[in-house]
């Protein structure tokens, strides 16, 4: 029953931040392949040689681009520890530290600009304080179901490109 009220409260809170400030973007053209929700599939910072996986092989996450220029993300690694005394408020400094270390989320608007293929986020909220109230261009391809998004401001300072696909309708 817990598990259940915790879905609850959680498609309850993603609904409200969707709705939230509706029409953000009316005002302006959005790319409506974009809109929709996004299923990562991998993450690499840096080029070449240099290249890493920031939040593992098998990082867990999503992106959602509403119809009215909202935004959420979140991501995480696929192996974040679970916090012992079951109550994040006690957690050890390293059970803290890995979570912190592997997981990020931000949401906000956006807008897009169809001549160089790009998102501009407007983040009003996010885990990695730095980005609350900055604006930021990604460019980003879209074949099919398939996305590619390149961030060249990464939060662990390198350049980002994550490859996503489209998520299909799940029953809860």
């Amino acid at each position: 029953m817990t598990q259940f009220v915790a879905r609850t409260a959680g498609a309850a809170a993603a609904l409200a931040l969707f709705t939230f400030a509706a029409g953000t973007a009316s005002a302006q053209q959005l790319d409506k392949n974009l809109v929709g929700a996004w299923t990562i599939v991998s993450i690499k910072a840096g080029e070449g040689d240099k290249a890493t996986e920031p939040y593992g092989p098998n990082p867990r996450g999503s992106q959602v681009y509403n119809a009215d220029g909202r935004f959420a993300i979140v991501v995480t690694r696929g192996d974040l520890p679970k916090v012992a005394s079951n109550n994040r408020a006690t957690a050890t400094a390293d059970e803290s530290e890995k979570i912190v270390h592997g997981s990020i989320g931000y949401f906000g608007s956006y807008t897009t600009n169809a001549a160089d293929n790009s998102v501009t986020v407007q983040i009003e909220g996010a885990t990695f304080a730095n980005w609350i109230g900055t604006s930021q261009k990604r460019t980003y391809t879209i074949s099919g179901d398939e996305l590619i998004l390149k961030n060249p401001t990464g939060s662990g300072g390198a350049a980002v490109t994550v490859v996503m696909k489209r998520a299909g309708a799940k029953a809860m």
